[in-house]
C-alpha cells in the first residue's frame, strides 16, 4: 500500500496535499457563492420582478462551459486557482438564488408581522427569523452546489495542474498508470459523499423542528406517538429577541 499513493513528482503535491487542494478550490467558491446570493435573493423577494431576469443571467451564466470561462479569466487572472474558481462561484448562483427565494418566501406573513411588532428591523427580521426558517431550503442547495463544486474542480487540471485530485486524471493518461486514476476518481466521490454528508449533520443540527422519523415509540400494545417539537416560526422569534 505504501507505493499505491505514491504521485509523480511534476504535481508538486503529495496525494493528501491534492486532495486538500481539491477541496479550497471547490468549498472557497460555494462559500463565495453563498455570500453573494444572500443579498441577491433578497432584492428578489423584496422585488418581485427581478426574479425572472436574475434567474435567467444565472442560468446563461450555468450554461457557459467551464472551459471558455478559463480562456476568458487565464488573460487577467493566469493559470492559478483563482481562474478555476471563479467560474465555480459563478455556477453556484443558479443553484444558490432560487433556493434561498424559495426558502425565504416560505416564512409565513405572520410571522414576519410578528417580528415586525417586536421590534425587529428589516435587516435583522431577514437575518434572525427568516433566514433561520429558510435553512433547510439553503442547505439542500448547499448540498447540491458543494457536490457539483468538487465534481467540477477536476477540469482544471487543463490550465497548469490547477484541478486537485483531477490532474491525476492528466497524469494517468499520460503514463498508462490506471492506479492514478482510480486514485482520482474514488478520492473525488468520497469527497462528495463526505462533504454531502457534514452538510445533512449540520441540517440537522441547525433545523431541529425538521422530522427525523418516528420518536417516543412506546412498547407493545400501546399506541405509538411522535416527539412534539417547537414550531420553527417559533424558534426564530425566540431566537431573534434574545
Amino acid at each position: 500500500m505504501n507505493g499505491f499513493f505514491d504521485i509523480p513528482s511534476d504535481l508538486q503535491h503529495s496525494y493528501f496535499g491534492l486532495v486538500g487542494l481539491h477541496l479550497r478550490e471547490a468549498l472557497l467558491p460555494v462559500l463565495a457563492g453563498l455570500l453573494a446570493a444572500l443579498p441577491i435573493a433578497q432584492l428578489c423577494v423584496r422585488f418581485r420582478r427581478l426574479y425572472a431576469p436574475v434567474l435567467g443571467v444565472t442560468t446563461v451564466l450555468y450554461a457557459i462551459p467551464s472551459l471558455a470561462f478559463f480562456v476568458v479569466l487565464i488573460d487577467y487572472t493566469g493559470q492559478s486557482e483563482i481562474t478555476v474558481m471563479i467560474p465555480l462561484a459563478v455556477y453556484s448562483l443558479v443553484v444558490f438564488v432560487p433556493a434561498i427565494v424559495d426558502g425565504v418566501r416560505s416564512v409565513p406573513q405572520e410571522t414576519l408581522d410578528a417580528a415586525t411588532a417586536m421590534g425587529l428591523g428589516p435587516v435583522r427580521r431577514y437575518l434572525q427569523v427568516q433566514l433561520p426558517i429558510a435553512a433547510p431550503a439553503i442547505i439542500a442547495g448547499l448540498r447540491v452546489a458543494t457536490v457539483s463544486s468538487i465534481s467540477l474542480v477536476s477540469v482544471g487540471m487543463l490550465i497548469g495542474n490547477q484541478g486537485g485530485l483531477g490532474n491525476l486524471l492528466h497524469d494517468g493518461m499520460i503514463y498508462n498508470q490506471p492506479r492514478l486514476v482510480w486514485l482520482s476518481v474514488v478520492g473525488t466521490a468520497v469527497l462528495a459523499v463526505l462533504a454531502d454528508a457534514v452538510l445533512v449533520a449540520v441540517r440537522l443540527l441547525l433545523t431541529p423542528w425538521m422530522p427525523r422519523g418516528t420518536h417516543g415509540i412506546r412498547t407493545a400494545g400501546a399506541d405509538t406517538q411522535t416527539t412534539t417539537r417547537p414550531e420553527p416560526t417559533a424558534v426564530a422569534l425566540e431566537d431573534a429577541v434574545r
